[in-house]
């Protein structure tokens, strides 16, 4: 038994520690106006809409337990809000940032402050839009750094490069949104790939501004690599290099080597690399993984890792030698990314919950709504239909006169109800010959309410429904453990005895292997209104989403905090 003397000491050790960490926290405090800025790609200027007039947006460094008050001043034509992508909110919804979802946007003219605080979390995030296709332009990069004194669960590297992915339409992207809305029919593909925003070499009028990242031989970098693109899956390798994954969406794996990574939009990946070729020139490039029987962007975007002391070109002819190009898989490529996340695992024991209290089944995928004139210029879907997707056949609309997390706090009726269906309404074939009879959703704007600190586990079900296809799901508010996946319709009698509940990874945005299904399982810790969703932009506007209510549970630290005075008003 502890002496009066030593149990002081102890005391007064970890009152030094708090002390310590609380004098090592930062607060953040930054500006973010949101205006059109002329930018040029592939030969033409658009008015694009941009943050302090950067494309891509400013990356965010900050440190595990800072806080962050990021003021939004919208000087844009459009309403806009400001998601923190992977950043838990903690009792904090007001923070999240999707619009009509924890706040209604922010209009024209006006301005919100986003104020958090970073709990337990470190590693690469990144910021978004989240109305909907700004985010075509409006992203960039969130850096967490352990706390002071904290290292790596891996050797550290020399410094950080963060490569950003995204896609580039050579039009206004909200008016590629604006047509598809009208003609129910698939949205116009992005016409480049980009890294940092330059699309690289093998676009027009490209070449000058490709992004170059000068590496000295032998050093070890980490790349911070985010998929920021709105629509597309993508594979991304270094020629001729090794990359060592070291985390998925701020969560630490086991370190494997591979030569490619498959990473879906809203998914962040870190890698290590080490200079130990011969000097020189090499592409980093990345292109589509296209899942699913659909058009897509098939070109390639390039940047160049550049050896410091990589020889010119001798004999005729003047300048750098030509990158040596690395091999990317085939586009429909789906053994190699399933291969690739097969191999993620935890980086050490995790708490994943045991006892499920919440077993929910969720079938995702696409659908097709029928109109009473086919021949309408509305209807040009497939067969004169419309677009549409769902969960479970609910196509969610989002409300309009208010956000479900304002109504849910006000004690506001008629903005949503809280019915989602915890099961398809109908079981049937998922992933084989579905009837025509089920293939158009309902739409409405549904909730489901979880209890404080339930065990809630999820399996999402891809379907056949006009195709199957990777859907990216993002969990606002929460990481999650994917604990098994599959082909085929999954089996409640046989799979989960193959789940992993040791080491599985933790993610924030999780894929549904293409005609198959993914489980994931959670703690419904974090009181609130929560967005779950398809991070494909077009499947996002066609319904593929739901919220979950998590209950307050007891006390004031169980519990959602007030709401600031400056939010967003509809």
């Amino acid at each position: 038994m502890e002496s009066p003397r030593q149990f002081s000491l102890v005391s007064f050790i970890a009152l030094l520690a708090y002390f310590a960490f609380l004098a090592s926290a930062e607060l953040h405090v930054r500006e973010f106006v949101i205006e059109p800025k002329p930018v040029k790609r592939l030969c033409r200027t658009h008015q694009s809409i941009t943050v302090n007039g950067q494309f891509p947006g400013p990356t965010l460094e900050v440190r595990n337990g800072d806080s962050l008050a990021i003021t939004v001043i919208n000087r844009a034509r459009y309403n806009i809000s400001i998601h923190w992508h992977g950043i838990r909110q903690l009792r904090n919804p007001w923070a999240d940032g999707p619009e009509y979802i924890t706040q209604c946007p922010i209009r024209p003219g006006q301005s919100y402050t986003y104020r958090f605080t970073i709990k337990d979390q470190e590693g690469t995030l990144w910021w978004h839009a989240h109305s909907r296709w700004l985010r075509a332009t409006v992203y960039g990069a969130l850096i967490i750094y352990p706390r002071l004194g904290s290292p790596y669960p891996f050797s550290m590297p020399k410094r950080d490069i963060p490569i950003l992915l995204g896609e580039w339409w050579d039009r206004n992207p909200m008016d590629v949104l604006r047509l598809a809305q009208f003609t129910g029919a698939a949205a116009n593909v992005s016409d480049a790939y980009t890294i940092n925003g330059q699309p690289g070499d093998l676009y027009r009028c490209s070449r000058a501004e490709t992004v170059r990242f000068p590496i000295f031989p032998g050093e070890t970098v980490q790349l911070r690599v985010i998929n920021a693109g709105l629509n597309q899956e993508l594979f991304f390798s270094v020629a001729n290099h090794q990359l060592t994954v070291v985390e998925t969406d701020s969560a630490y794996t086991k370190p494997f080597t591979t030569s490619v990574i498959m990473i879906g939009p809203g998914q962040t990946t870190n890698v290590l690399l080490t200079a130990n070729q011969r000097p020189g020139r090499y592409y980093m490039a990345a292109r589509a993984y296209n899942s699913a029987n659909a058009p897509f962007d098939n070109t390639t975007t390039t940047a160049i890792l550049e050896y410091v002391n990589a020889p010119t070109r001798r004999g005729r002819g003047h300048g750098q030698i030509v990158p040596v190009f690395p091999v990317l898989p085939g586009f429909n490529d789906t053994a190699t990314a399933t291969a690739f996340t097969n191999r993620l695992r935890y980086w050490k024991r995790a708490r994943v919950p045991l006892q499920v209290n919440e077993n929910l089944f969720f079938t995702v995928g696409l659908g097709l709504t029928n109109c009473s004139n086919p021949n309408s210029p509305r209807c040009q879907g497939p067969n004169g239909t419309r677009f549409a997707a769902s969960i479970n056949n609910q196509s969610f609309v989002l409300p309009r006169r208010n956000s479900i997390m304002q109504a849910y706090y006000q004690g506001m009726p008629g903005i949503f109800t809280t019915d989602f269906p915890p099961v398809p309404p109908v079981q049937f074939d998922y992933t084989g010959n579905v009837s025509r009879g089920l293939w158009q959703p309902v739409k409405g704007t549904k909730a489901y309410k979880l209890k404080y600190r339930a065990n809630v586990q999820i399996v999402l079900q891809d379907t056949s429904i006009v195709t199957t296809e990777n859907h990216p799901m993002h969990l606002h508010g929460y990481q999650f453990y994917v604990v098994g996946s599959g082909f085929g319709n999954f089996n409640p009698r046989t799979d989960p005895a193959r789940f992993n509940l040791y080491d599985p990874p933790e993610r924030n945005t999780v894929g549904t292997p293409p005609g198959g299904w993914v489980a994931i399982r959670f703690v419904a810790d974090n009181p609130g209104a929560w967005f779950m969703h398809c991070h494909i932009d077009s499947h996002l506007g066609w319904g593929l989403a739901m919220v979950f209510l998590v209950e307050n549970g007891r006390g004031q630290l169980q519990s959602v905090q007030a709401p600031p005075l400056d939010l967003p008003r509809c």
